[in-house]
Formats: C-alpha cells, structure tokens, sequence
C-alpha cells in the first residue's frame, strides 16, 4: 500500500472535491501532460548554450518563418537551456509537415542556439508529430542527454541547499538514495524522472516534509537487480539528482502574461525582456480559445533578482493590465507560538501497488519482472 498525505499549493487540507474525484480517476489512467491540444500540432524538441537573449531570437525566428507557437516549455540549468515548443502554421492553422519548411526551421534555430559558441556546444533540434509525451518528463530527458549536470559555473556551485547522499545496504543489496532540499511543487516527480532516466529501479521510498524542508529516502537498484557498484557511478547519481532539484527550482521573478493572441505576440514581449536587460531562466507557454497565459521567470543579467523598478518599467511598455508580477504560493505556514510544527509525511511501501502502476502510466517505471 502507498500513503500519501497532500495538501493544496498554500498548504492547506485538500476539500475541493472535483480535484478529489479527479486524482482518483487519473490514479488508474494514462497520463501524458497538462490538458492541452497537442494533437495536429508539430513539436519541436531543442537544446543549447543559454545565453541572454536567447529566447527572444528564437521566437523571432518562428514568427519571421509564420510558425504560430500554441504551447512550449523552456527550462535552463548550468548555462544550458531544452525547450519543448508545440507550433501550427500561423496561416492555416494546420500541422507543419513539409519536410523542405522542417529543415528551414531547424536550420535558422540551430543557427541562434549556437551563436559565437565553439563545436562542442552545438544545438540540438528535432522536430516531430508525435505528441504522445509528457513535456516536463520530456525536459528532463532532454537535460540529461544533454549532460547538464556535468556542467558547472562559479554561480552554479555545488549547494548547501541541495544535499544528495548516496550509500549501500550490502545485507539487504540496496543502494539508499537521501535527498535534502528547499520544498516545493513536482520535487518528488522530478527525482524520480532522473532515476527512471538512469535505469534505478524504487523499491522502497519515504518522502518527509516539515515547513519548507523535504527529505526524501529512496532503496534501490539497477533494472538488472544490482545496487551501485563503483564510486565514480555514485558520483554521478549525486550529480543527476541534484540538477534534477535544481533544474525547477525558482530562480527570478516570476511575471504573468495574459493577451489575446496574435502573430509575432511572444517576439514582441520577449525582446522587451531583452532590451531591458532581463534574462528569462524558466517559461510556460499556453493558448486556450485564442488567449494566450504565458509565465516568465527573469533576472538581470547578473543571474540576480531584477530591481523592482525596472520590472515597473517592463510592465508599463507591455502594458502594465497585461503583464503581472506574481508570488510564488507559500507551500507551508509556520504556526503560531505554541503550536506544533506541521509535518507531512507520505510512506511508499513497495512501488509496485496502486501509484506504482501510475508512474508506470507515467513512462516513469518499466517492469522489471
């Protein structure tokens, strides 16, 4: 039996009963992303150095070359940046299959992707129909074949905040995976994205959380039954792990976009950014019944939280009514004096019951049997 005890984003018990009814429904069902239409739709899968501006070239490449960019996600790690961004034709509305028209688009982004950069940084794009994945666990594929882990700068220093350990429980042949780190939204499914990536296979998982603090204990094994064999491959799992934390964890402001969509829409917005000196580290893009809901996560160009005045200044060019600073929802409250310290507490016994086979659904778990 697997237990979960959940709250909503503010840390609050969980009443709403559709979400209640909807959890319960998706537990045994297949599930491949948010809802959106991705169907007819063209993905396009790339990967790079990041570089300030970066975005905004890229979606002016799309809009110069008519692509219409419906929904897309960009992430950015230790100088390297994936995104996944599905487009239709901004004319027809339809799917871009024409393979001359494919070629094109890659080519002009692979072009802005390398910039000035040498051989060994060079973009990666792929461009596909098929729109059967889920994004996020398809960012963290393209992160880690692009071993942006490995990768890192004086500002992307191993942290405190992030602390990995991994050792081996010869009696019983299992490797015991420790994870410490800030709290936050999708953590437990980020990790367990990059240990499904590296072929680890959860036996057994405790997953604490206490205020804004997450522990996470994790017993496993390779998919051939074996635990971690060499120091240099636990190594490696510590460095996966902790660009699997780091990857979302939040890093700017972040920025709110609501208009009605229209061609050129995104090139606009983020050549504003640009031009004011703002770097965007994180985006998700979505259109619903021809309104477009973007979010922004920027910085200067330093990598440090933009001054308060030149996000005002931003939002007076884009249109202040359009373009919203927003909090990120406080996932735990501290309690007032006397009161106990909330602790939330979530035993997985054996992963291979109820939420095992949705993890399974997920593509996250292949049978090991």
């Amino acid at each position: 039996m697997d237990v979960f005890h959940v709250t909503d984003l503010n840390g609050n018990k969980l009443n709403d009963q559709s979400v209640l009814r909807y959890i319960e429904q998706s537990i045994e069902t297949v599930y491949y992303g948010e809802n959106i239409e991705v169907n007819g739709l063209t993905a396009l899968e790339l990967t790079g150095t990041d570089r300030i501006g970066l975005l905004s070239e890229m979606f002016a490449v799309l809009s110069d070359l008519n692509c219409d960019v419906v929904d897309a996600k960009l992430w950015t790690h230790n100088g390297r940046v994936a995104s996944v961004i599905y487009l239709k034709d901004c004319i027809s509305g339809a799917p871009i299959l024409d393979s001359h028209r494919i070629s094109k688009i890659e080519g002009r982004l692979k072009n802005v992707l390398n910039g000035d950069n040498d051989v060994n940084s060079a973009a990666k794009t792929c461009v596909t129909v098929d729109s059967m994945m889920h994004i996020e666990r398809r960012l963290h594929q393209l992160m880690f074949e692009d071993r942006d882990y490995e990768r890192r700068s004086k500002k992307h220093e191993r942290s405190p905040m992030v602390v990995v350990t991994v050792q081996n429980w010869a009696e019983r042949g299992y490797s015991v995976v420790n994870v410490h780190c800030r709290d936050r939204t999708k953590l437990l499914f980020d990790v367990v994205c990059t240990l499904t990536d590296m072929e680890y296979a959860v036996f057994h998982a405790t997953i604490n959380t206490a205020e804004d603090q997450a522990h996470l204990e994790f017993y496993i094994r390779h998919k051939d039954g074996s635990p971690i064999s060499s120091e240099a491959e636990r190594q490696r799992v510590i460095q996966c792990l902790e660009a699997a934390v780091e990857r979302r964890a939040l890093e700017g402001v972040r920025l709110e976009l609501r208009h009605p969509d229209k061609q050129g829409l995104l090139a606009e917005v983020t050549r504003t950014f640009r031009e004011n000196g703002l770097n965007v580290t994180r985006t998700e893009i979505s259109t619903s019944s021809d309104m477009a809901t973007n979010i922004f996560y920027v910085t200067d160009a330093n990598g440090d939280e933009p001054d308060f005045k030149l996000i005002e200044s931003v939002r007076e060019k884009i249109g202040l009514e359009c373009l919203r600073v927003k909090e990120m929802p406080t996932m735990y409250h501290k309690k007032g004096d006397g009161e106990e310290q909330q602790q939330t507490k979530a035993v997985l016994v054996s992963l291979g019951s109820l939420v095992w086979r949705n993890l399974f659904n997920f593509g996250l778990i292949k049978s090991c049997s």
